[in-house]
């Protein structure tokens, strides 16, 4: 049973959104995020990447004090205020045509801690330490966990039924060109319904935020040691729910520094122990089990052997093909959470980007991907597995600043 929780969101006043939404912290580094937000006071980053305002980051907390004092700057001045009444909210994002509709609310940390909210992938320790300092610090979860659900279709004709009948409070695009709607459910009865209907449903999953999500339940926990209220709000976390039927997860595809020693000679030979080789014209994979390779300025089809597939849930998934029958055993990439000599291109950033990486000397070799499916996501995190590293990639993804959870009651 998958229980939501309606909130009272802090969020940026109508004319402020388009200014306050920034995108999630980790898709970009320091000097991209001080780039972005230059000629923009408002932007969510400040609070959210707030080592942007430092020439260096500190060891210390500074930042964290920096993320809270930015943040309550932005109550001060308005651009930011909190709903008087707990809500849920409507996300809309459209790109190239394709639209994403969720529901925002917040989620129990009991669930993730007793399965229904299922992971499908581990998280360091270092980068959960970051978001609990972060979460502390401002006393709020500033950025949703991307959850997904299978599709339900009585909750899909109340979100629409919300949505035909009123114009949305927020409408902008942004400068990616993905376009945002937020419509507010301020309906006790239809909120009450919605929450209903989720309890039909019997997991949720984590798509995006593993370490945000395992943050938010480490401060929850903390704070129930001093508040066992089971209705305060930081037994509860800040989600976006969407339907399996509206998520396209793309390529994640990988670029190599080196040929680990081998000469491309050598190196094509091993590849065909466990691959077809072929010269392509077509660069992207066409089916699970193929692969596009770019090395030295041309694109091959690599078709994976028999003797290399497997019927294996996360073994035979094509990010742990490539894995274990070429990147580790050829590349000598035996672990590629830690290895330096490899790298991952989400697959928005096009084929083209593995080129350059390639054609400029950076990377000696690149992979292009057959994407991973929703069912094979669904499937693995069922069965209490774990994706292997880098395997999904999410477009469009979820703005930061539009709504923010309060832990104070």
């Amino acid at each position: 049973m998958a229980a939501i929780h309606p909130f009272k969101a802090i969020r940026p006043a109508k004319e402020f959104a388009a200014q306050v939404a920034a995108p999630p912290y980790d898709v970009m580094n320091v000097n991209e995020a001080r780039e972005m937000t230059k000629d923009n006071p408002l932007s969510f980053l400040r609070v959210d990447k707030a080592e942007l305002e430092f020439d260096e980051a500190p060891d210390d907390d500074s930042v964290y004090a920096k993320a809270r004092e930015n943040l309550d700057r932005l109550i001060e001045r308005r651009a930011l205020t909190q709903d008087a009444s707990p809500m849920l909210y409507i996300y809309r994002l459209t790109m190239d045509g394709r639209s994403e509709t969720g529901v925002v609310a917040c989620c129990a940390i009991d669930e993730y801690l007793s399965g229904v909210i299922k992971k499908h992938e581990l998280t360091r320790e270092d980068k959960e330490l970051d978001r609990i300092r972060h979460i502390e610090a401002c006393g709020a979860h500033t950025g949703p966990i991307f959850l997904a659900y299978r599709a339900f279709e009585p909750i899909r004709r109340e979100v629409s039924e919300w949505t035909l009948a009123r114009e949305p409070e927020y409408d902008f695009i942004a400068d990616d060109g993905v376009r945002h709607r937020v419509w507010a459910i301020d309906d006790s009865g239809v909120i009450e319904r919605i929450a209903g209907l989720f309890k039909q449903t019997p997991s949720l999953y984590i798509a995006d935020g593993h370490h945000r999500n395992a943050a938010a339940v480490k401060v929850g926990l903390k704070m129930r040691e001093r508040n066992e209220d089971p209705n305060a709000e930081h037994n509860f976390y800040l989600a976006v729910l969407f339907p399996d039927e509206d998520l396209v997860i793309m390529d994640y595809n990988r670029v190599v520094k080196d040929l680990n020693g081998l000469s491309e000679q050598r190196f094509f030979e091993r590849v065909n122990e466990n691959f077809h080789v072929e010269p392509c014209i077509k660069k992207s994979p066409e089916k699970p089990g193929d692969f596009s390779m770019y090395i030295a300025r041309e694109w091959y089809r690599l078709t994976t052997k028999s003797h290399a597939r497997s019927n294996d849930l996360v073994n035979g998934l094509d990010a742990s093909i490539l894995q274990n029958s070429l990147l580790a055993p050829i590349l000598g990439v035996d672990n590629p959470r830690t290895s330096p000599r490899v790298d991952f291109v989400g697959g928005v950033r096009g084929l083209s980007e593995l080129e350059r990486r390639v054609d400029s000397g950076e990377m000696k070799v690149a992979f292009a991907l057959y994407p991973a499916s929703m069912q094979e996501l669904f499937a693995v995190a069922d069965a209490g597995l774990l994706m292997p590293p880098k395997s999904t990639w999410f477009e469009p993804k979820l703005l930061s600043g539009l709504f923010i959870h309060s832990l104070k009651d």
